[in-house]
């Protein structure tokens, strides 16, 4: 046995390398995102955030149209559209549902809303679903395209928005001035911590409040293109119009399982500009008082790890094949799609940090039994250990902070934990993006692979 000690040390140690490699180059990738956001905060500290007030009029006096794609949502539907036509503060503005033929039960709880104002039309596509959230906003769009043309009108823009979120009042006013002077805007989303499952729902603020206080604004900040949430945001028409003259007649990629994210490239490369808006509503200077979209994100292990996999199919793995890299020379593009492509190699460092862990304790523990035998696992790169240590609590602290201006210090002390349960989740739903990404290249078509929703009582509605 003591001949044999070794191979585990050894194992341990090679783990450990390759694991503490793989961390400090996506700790100091964190790291530089850190200190552009940081000097940029230093560099426009002087800089008001603006408020409805400050925006200019609309230039241009036009609809906008509101797309729902609805795939078995006959749980949150109806409420959801109700509050959005109680919310809304404009005058002028229609909504799309889009539904399928063999899901009747979503139907009939759309068209009930819709019965109630004029201003809700219920779309059903030709085909039945699932197919793609895609392929159901592609049917909206040209039910819009029908209706402009009978009454011969021009949309403005179109509003993305999910069938379970929660509306801010004042957003389609924002999207009416911003959209004449951007292609696309995009408002921040702000997660709902649901009670009871605040260590896998509220893992989402946390992970949202990082990407749309610092992630999003370093982006653009740098110049590079804006992915968008899929939720939340606005689209000019004829933006849309020259993307879907490209694709012969759809905008959206019916066969992309993350069209938000590859639209808001598309749109980039087309010269089209983006803006992530950060308007308050002048109620107060706080978090509170801007203008976001919030929804109830999945609450469970098994529905969150299928959302992830979702996710990491389509922007990590079948998106790198489908959107490849940026234009020649744009460094800062390359450099964001290199992060957004990372998660794949991060969830395989990660794994095997757990499992050197595991080895080297195990190293540890059989040496202690067995002082006679001679350890190989010292190893010269220990300063790796420190080094990515004052990393995590580096990336730890953001995410506490983040958070805390999101949702408050409790919430923020919550994170901690939250981390953790992330972590899990990216390593459960690793083996499902990459089963489903292999069946993609086998030529499976893809499908909405959509989790159960809800939304807010009355009583979360009045905080969001």
């Amino acid at each position: 046995m003591v001949e044999h000690l070794w191979i585990v040390d050894i194992i341990a140690r090679e783990a450990f390398l390759f694991a503490g490699v793989g961390l400090l180059i996506g700790g100091l990738d964190d790291l530089l995102v850190d200190l552009v956001f940081i000097g940029r905060s230093i560099w426009c500290r002087r800089t008001v955030r603006p408020c409805l007030r400050d925006l200019p009029a609309p230039l241009v006096r036009a609809p906008l149209a509101i797309f729902v794609p609805a795939w078995d949502e006959v749980a949150v539907i109806g409420a959801m559209l109700a509050t959005a036509v109680a919310r809304f503060e404009h005058e002028d503005y229609r909504i799309y549902v889009g539904a399928y033929p063999n899901d009747r039960a979503t139907i009939d709880a759309a068209a009930a809303a819709a019965a109630c104002d004029p201003r809700i039309t219920v779309v059903i596509g030709d085909h039945d679903g699932p197919t793609t959230k895609a392929d159901c906003l592609n049917t909206l769009w040209h039910a819009l395209r029908r209706s402009d043309a009978e009454a011969g009108r021009r949309t403005k823009a179109i509003v993305l928005h999910d069938a379970e979120d929660v509306v801010h009042p004042l957003e389609l006013r924002v999207f009416d001035s911003l959209i004449d002077r951007y292609a696309v805007v995009q408002l921040p989303i702000l997660p709902l911590v649901k009670r009871g499952a605040r260590l896998v729902s509220g893992h989402y603020a946390d992970e949202f409040a990082e990407a749309h206080m610092k992630q999003l604004v370093v982006r653009t900040a740098v110049g590079a293109a804006m992915p968008l949430a899929g939720t939340g945001c606005a689209i000019s028409t004829a933006v849309l119009e020259t993307v879907a003259h490209a694709r012969g007649g759809d905008p959206f990629d019916a066969t992309s399982l993350t069209e938000d994210y590859e639209l808001g490239l598309r749109i980039a490369e087309l010269g089209g500009r983006g803006r992530l808006a950060w308007i308050g509503d002048g109620t107060s200077d706080g978090i509170g008082g801007q203008i976001t979209v919030r929804a109830f994100f999945p609450s469970t292990l098994d529905t969150a790890m299928r959302q992830k996999a979702r996710w990491m199919t389509g922007i990590a793995l079948a998106g790198w094949d489908r959107t490849g890299w940026a234009r020649p020379l744009a460094f800062t593009d390359h450099w964001m799609r290199m992060r957004d492509r990372r998660a794949p190699f991060g969830i395989l460092v990660l794994a095997t940090a757990y499992f050197a862990l595991l080895a080297w304790g195990l190293a540890l523990l059989l040496h202690w039994q067995m002082p006679e035998a001679r350890s190989a696992i010292q190893t010269p790169a220990s300063w790796l250990l420190i080094v990515n240590t004052a990393l995590l609590v580096w990336r730890l602290g953001g995410r506490m902070f983040f958070t805390a201006r999101g949702y408050g210090l409790r919430e923020a002390c919550w994170s901690i934990p939250r981390f953790v349960v992330g972590n899990y989740i990216g390593l459960i739903a690793a083996p499902r993006a990459l089963i489903r990404y292999v069946a993609i290249l086998r030529g499976a078509p893809p499908i909405w692979d959509k989790t159960r929703h809800e939304f807010p009582d009355p009583g979360s509605l009045a905080r969001a």
